[in-house]
């Protein structure tokens, strides 16, 4: 029995001034999915998250989003209930305490009243203190989050993704400003989450390493196209040399 289709890409093309950033993609993604995007720096992988947060409009093409067109989710609380994201900057606010961070999380699910409350007097802290339980940071509830290093602060984020619930998260290059021992922690953890929430998890790498470890599937591109769409055991050294060799200047 096939699993539920989550996303859905036809024809998806983007292009900025003359340069084509997406050329004609097409792939669906199940519930449930952890996928690794790959390839060299410009290939389109930034562009390709961020049409699929709905933060971008491609110049044409189909994307479905839970059997819902792109422009179903132009709205930010319906967008955030369905769709949540995690940078390499982490996006959060240094000078808030942790838990204030962590509640940003739920802003898609209350009133602008309740909001603004929260500022002052913390709402819904049990979730909080349950989401930093499952990252490890329940002891950072109150910290400034400035103070926090790189990697507690990427976890400050997973806490954050924890209680907004999307069904679907986007990583763009979660790990790239964290050492390795930082990078595998967090991907581990993510990874991890994913399956105990049955989310769908497509993500941006660098490292093929952490990508074939970390992901059961991965979508490489270079120059805007599909170069191959695997499951993480079969991408070769072969196909990873083609993805990743440059051209020869003349």
């Amino acid at each position: 029995m096939s699993r539920e289709k989550m996303i859905v890409l036809n024809q998806i093309v983007k292009q900025y001034d003359r340069k084509i950033a997406l050329s004609s993609l097409s792939f669906a993604v199940e519930k449930g999915e952890l996928i690794a995007l790959i390839g060299p720096s410009g290939a389109g992988k930034t562009t390709l998250l961020n049409i699929l947060g709905a933060t971008l409009q491609p110049d044409s093409g189909e994307l479905l989003i839970d059997g819902k067109p792109l422009q179903h989710y132009a709205n930010q609380k319906i967008r955030a209930k369905k769709i949540g994201m995690i940078r390499q900057q982490f996006d959060l606010v240094g000078q808030l305490a942790v838990i204030h961070n962590v509640l940003a999380g739920r802003l898609a699910h209350w009133s602008f009243f309740k909001s603004l409350l929260s500022l002052f007097v913390p709402q819904e802290k049990q979730s909080v203190i349950k989401a930093l339980e499952r990252v490890g940071l329940s002891e950072k509830l109150y910290e400034r989050t400035s103070t926090l290093s790189g990697g507690e602060q990427q976890r400050v984020a997973l806490a954050r993704l924890l209680i907004q619930k999307p069904e679907i998260v986007l990583a763009d290059e979660p790990v790239a400003s964290l050492d390795p021992a930082r990078a595998e922690d967090i991907l581990g953890m993510l990874s991890r989450l994913a399956v105990e929430e049955n989310q769908t998890v497509i993500a941006s790498l660098h490292s093929v390493e952490y990508a074939k470890k970390y992901f059961t599937r991965l979508i490489a591109l270079k120059n805007g196209e599909l170069l191959f769409d695997l499951p993480a055991d079969q991408v070769t050294d072969k196909l990873l040399k083609e993805l990743y060799q440059l051209k020869e200047l003349d």
